[in-house]
């Protein structure tokens, strides 16, 4: 039997939307976000192809040369508001878990809301609990990303 969960994340972001959408779609942001702290994601090992049915893949790295590769295919496209994607293939799972992921991009005064859900197959309350908290520390590293960008956007247009 199939067992599924769900769950939203709701981050807001002092960043415009452009710049968050820019670190999910673009491999050299990206990369410098994704995945816990104790690995690292080369930009040269993330490929984003960012159009309806266009694979992503990001290989993380870390001690000793453990990898792990993470996957999945671009559903839906709307930047810079909104993007689904799965991760693994959640048509035809097998015995791992996959999920579809739904991110959203709303644009504020001072910043951006992102609401993140992520909606599994073959996951168990425990494995979607261990997902969120995982997703919770890449979005910790996604705003200090957005902060440094936002530092050297400042530093840039100076004259």
């Amino acid at each position: 039997m199939t067992q599924t969960a769900e769950f939203e994340i709701v981050r807001d972001f002092a960043a415009p939307r452009e710049q968050v959408y820019a670190a999910w779609t673009r491999p050299e942001r990206f990369a410098r976000w994704f995945g816990p702290r104790i690995f690292t994601t080369p930009a040269d090992r993330v490929v984003l192809d960012v159009r309806p049915g266009g694979a992503w893949q990001a290989t993380l790295v870390g001690d000793e040369g453990f990898e792990v590769t993470l996957q999945g295919v671009y559903r839906e496209v709307a930047g810079p508001g909104r993007l689904v994607f799965t991760t693994g293939d959640p048509d035809n799972p097998g015995d791992g878990p996959a999920s579809v992921v739904t991110l959203t991009l709303d644009e504020h005064a001072d910043g951006t809301t992102m609401r993140f859900r992520q909606f599994g197959v073959n996951t168990d309350a425990e494995h979607a609990e261990q997902s969120k908290a995982g997703w919770l520390e890449f979005f910790d590293r996604l705003a200090e990303h957005l902060a440094v960008q936002a530092t050297s956007s400042k530093v840039s247009a100076r004259p």
